[in-house]
C-alpha cells in the first residue's frame, strides 16, 4: 500500500485512478491547478457496441487573450443535452450487464439535474463511486499548485491524462461486449462497477498501476 496519494477529480475517473486510490493510505485532491484538454476531467470511456466509446462534458471556454483557467473555476456548458446523451448512453451500452439495473438509481440524478461548475460535478460523481465501494477517500485538497514533483506524496496526477497517460495492464473482468472486439483496457470506473458489482473493490485492490 502506497501512502498519501495526490490525483486529480475526474469524470468518474479510470480504473486505474480509482486502483491507485484504493490503495493509498490517504488521498489527496489537485484542486488548485490548470484546466487541460484531452482529459478525465471531461471524458470517460466506455465499452459501447462498437468499441471504444466518448463521453465528453461540454464547457464553457474561456475568450482568446485571457489566459489559463483554473480547473475549479470552468464552467459547464448546458446549452446541450449531454447529460440526456450520456445517460441514454450509459443505459444502452450496461442495461444487459449485471449490475446496471442494481446501481441506475444511484448514477440518474446526476443526470437529472443540471450542475455549473465541472469540478463540483465530477466530486459529486466520485461520492456516488465511494458509497457503492464502502470507502471513504475524505476530502482532504491542496491548496496551492506544485507543478513540480510535490515531496512526501506519490504524484498520481499522470492519471488524469486520456491520451498520453501512462500505459496499464489491467487484469480481465467481464465485459459486456467482450465477445466482439475483445477486452479493452483501462476504461472508466463505471465498466468495472456494472460488470462486476460488489466483487469491484476487489478488484481495484489488487492491480498493479503504472504512474509514470
Amino acid at each position: 500500500m502506497m501512502g498519501s496519494f495526490l490525483v486529480h477529480p475526474g469524470y468518474f475517473g479510470s480504473i486505474a485512478q480509482f486502483a491507485a486510490m484504493v490503495q493509498a493510505e490517504a488521498v489527496v485532491f489537485e484542486n488548485e491547478d490548470h484546466y487541460q484538454k484531452q482529459t478525465y476531467r471531461t471524458r470517460q470511456y466506455i465499452y459501447g457496441a462498437n468499441g471504444k466509446l466518448l463521453l465528453n462534458i461540454p464547457i464553457k471556454h474561456r475568450k482568446n487573450g485571457q489566459g489559463h483557467q483554473k480547473y475549479k473555476n470552468v464552467q459547464i456548458e448546458n446549452e446541450f443535452h449531454w447529460q440526456l446523451n450520456h445517460w441514454r448512453s450509459l443505459q444502452t451500452v450496461y442495461q444487459t450487464s449485471p449490475y446496471f439495473e442494481f446501481y441506475e438509481d444511484d448514477f440518474r440524478p446526476l443526470y437529472d439535474n443540471a450542475h455549473q461548475n465541472l469540478m463540483e460535478f465530477n466530486y459529486a460523481c466520485l461520492r456516488v463511486i465511494e458509497e457503492i465501494l464502502e470507502i471513504d477517500f475524505g476530502r482532504k485538497k491542496t491548496e496551492e499548485y506544485d507543478i513540480a514533483q510535490p515531496q512526501n506524496i506519490t504524484d498520481g496526477r499522470n492519471l488524469i491524462k486520456a491520451k498520453k497517460g501512462p500505459k496499464q495492464n489491467l487484469s480481465r473482468y467481464p465485459q459486456v461486449f467482450e465477445h466482439k472486439f475483445g477486452v479493452l483496457n483501462n476504461l472508466s470506473i463505471l465498466d468495472l462497477i456494472f460488470n462486476e458489482g460488489p466483487n469491484a473493490f476487489e478488484y481495484l485492490r489488487k492491480q498493479e498501476i503504472n504512474l509514470r
